[in-house]
């Protein structure tokens, strides 16, 4: 049952994807050049909207706090964070919008997953002398969260986890709708 749920929403987030443009290039592009802000916009709202209820659903008692998983941060993170964003960048694809676009058709998309493939066999080849780096020590505690879950270790102590949840939350949504869609020549246009 688990794997039929799972199919499901990730056609119905696919869906979702393709329908704002997340699986168009221009548009990411757009984006990560401050020209073209629909989908910046859609994103924040997402975030926004998916932690709010997420804080309300811990608040409440509906979902357990340790059904959450924070990663660890290490050095590795942020050189990956990088790599994936030049690569967004370059190629107007992330991972989950390359497999939305291979389901329209798009080769381009084609190209890039078979190129993100490739690159994680060789990540997992070099994995082992790869770990003898400094790549996967821990930084800065390790699993921290912004706002307490009473799980992890928090960077806010001073104030309730759902509370600094909220806010944030309230904060993206709020971002999401003063922002225009777009902006030609210095110009923000809606």
């Amino acid at each position: 049952m688990d794997i039929l749920l799972a199919m499901v929403l990730g056609t119905l987030f696919g869906f979702v994807l393709q329908r704002i443009g997340a699986a168009d290039p221009d548009k990411i592009i757009g984006m990560l050049r401050l020209t073209d802000l629909h989908l910046m916009k859609a994103i924040l709202l997402a975030i926004g909207l998916g932690s709010l209820l997420l804080f309300v659903a811990l608040a409440a008692g509906w979902v357990d706090s340790s059904h959450l998983s924070v990663k660890n941060l290490t050095l590795g993170v942020p050189v990956g964070g990088a790599l994936l964003g030049v690569g967004w960048a370059v190629a107007g694809f992330c991972p989950g919008t390359a497999l939305v676009g291979v389901g329209a058709g798009r080769k381009d998309a084609l190209v890039f997953t078979a190129g993100g493939l490739l690159g994680a066999w060789l990540f997992t080849l070099q994995y082992e002398s790869l770990s003898a780096t400094q790549l996967f020590d821990q930084l800065y505690g390790g699993a921290v969260t912004l706002a307490s879950t009473q799980r992890y270790d928090s960077i806010v102590t001073a104030i309730d986890g759902l509370w600094v949840g909220l806010a944030v939350a309230a904060a993206l949504i709020v971002v999401a709708m003063v922002l225009p869609a777009y902006f030609r020549g210095g110009q923000p246009r809606h």
